[in-house]
């Protein structure tokens, strides 16, 4: 019986893995709201590009407790975090364009932000468990789920905006509570390490930590240089669009749309990639080409849909990479390390988004999108530090 399970286990079980990734596509559907209606909460709130940012800080303040999340997930049943933080999300981004003031606004991200945490901690551990020894595939599908709901997230809170007005979002969230019945149906019964865990005592936090570090540090460095340019397009392109290209806030959410459609192809083939030529000689085209392609954004009007598609793939095609050398670190406590890598991805954010929305109130945001992309390529000297990937 054992050896049959080790050896279903070493399987790429493709059902589990879409499913994980439906709910990472239904989640971040609620989650990518933000962004395309900022333009209409800085016009109804009155508010200046770093408080537009500081709301994002709201949203990421959770992730400090990623750690403790993790190691709760790598005792309990993680299969109910799954199911039921989509509808939690999906409840607190559909009541931003009813919120009164700034206030209520940062509590409903700050809501967000929990049930964002309670999902993006152990959902990677499951594809690990469930991608057998192709862990960058399956982190290409989970992250594929993300990226497509990125994509049209910005088109179904506008076109919702279009039918029932800003304060009419709420009726969007039927339709999260209803996935979240599917996915309690299709993940009530599903075998993770939970199901697998042997008697012996796991290596305690202490020694997990002292083996992660020197790879994290690592990590960070790549992470914080290449998320100054992440945070500037990802938050502010719709808003770019709007007040400084002259564009209306369709344009705007159809150019973000974009991004993450071709983000949404990145994440798909960057981990499949990675997986035959290694994870450092992929991290390392990404950061080389990236940056350049940014810059180009900037002067290139008439041609920039073709620059996005490019943007969008070679920008987001190392977030499974990156997932996929965290979950290759550990294998008896996943999701405490998860969690740490969750806490550190959304901590270097918030800051980054800070820095984004201080500079485009001092600069304006053309130069800060001309800076985050110089800035980028200052993750370059990190990727080399990365330890081969063993075989």
């Amino acid at each position: 019986m054992q050896n049959s399970t080790t050896k279903y286990r070493s399987k790429f079980q493709l059902g589990n893995v879409i499913t994980i990734s439906f709910a990472h596509f239904v989640h971040d559907i609620y989650t990518s709201f933000l962004a395309p209606i900022l333009p209409l909460l800085i016009e109804k709130l009155s508010i200046s590009y770093s408080l537009a940012a500081l709301l994002t800080v709201f949203q990421r303040i959770p992730s400090l407790l990623n750690p403790i999340f993790g190691i709760i997930a790598d005792k309990a049943p993680i299969r109910y975090f799954i199911i039921v933080t989509p509808s939690i999300s999906a409840v607190a981004m559909s009541l931003l364009g009813a919120a009164p003031n700034y206030t209520v606004l940062a509590i409903l991200l700050f809501v967000m932000g929990i049930s964002a945490s309670l999902f993006h901690v152990p959902s990677p551990v499951i594809i690990k468990d469930i991608s057998g020894n192709r862990i960058g595939k399956g982190m290409s599908f989970y992250m594929l789920g993300g990226e497509i709901a990125r994509t049209i997230g910005p088109l179904i809170i506008l076109g919702a905006i279009s039918l029932w007005g800003l304060e009419g979002t709420w009726k969007l969230i039927p339709f999260a509570v209803f996935a979240s019945l599917i996915l309690y149906y299709k993940l009530r019964d599903i075998d993770t390490s939970n199901n697998y865990k042997n008697k012996k005592k796991l290596q305690s936090i202490k020694q997990t930590v002292k083996k992660v570090t020197p790879i994290f540090i690592i990590i960070i460095g790549i992470m914080f240089f290449r998320s100054i340019m992440k945070s500037a397009i990802t938050t502010f392109l719709p808003t770019y669009l709007t007040f400084d290209q002259n564009e209306s806030i369709w344009i705007g959410g159809i150019s973000l749309s974009i991004l993450e459609l071709a983000g949404a192809a990145g994440t798909l083939i960057g981990g499949s990639i990675s997986d035959k030529i290694g994870r450092k000689t992929t991290l390392l085209i990404s950061a080389i080409v990236t940056p350049f392609i940014m810059y180009f954004f900037v002067f290139s009007k008439d041609m920039m849909i073709p620059v996005l598609i490019l943007l969008g793939f070679f920008m987001f095609a190392t977030s499974p990479v990156l997932l996929a050398i965290v979950q290759e670190i550990s294998h008896e406590r996943p999701a405490f390390v998860n969690g740490i890598y969750m806490t550190i991805n959304f901590i270097i954010s918030a800051a980054t988004i800070m820095i984004v929305g201080i500079l485009g109130d001092w600069i304006g945001l053309n130069i800060t999108f001309q800076v985050s992309a110089f800035i980028a390529l200052g993750s370059i000297p990190f990727i080399f530090f990365i330890p081969s990937q063993k075989k």
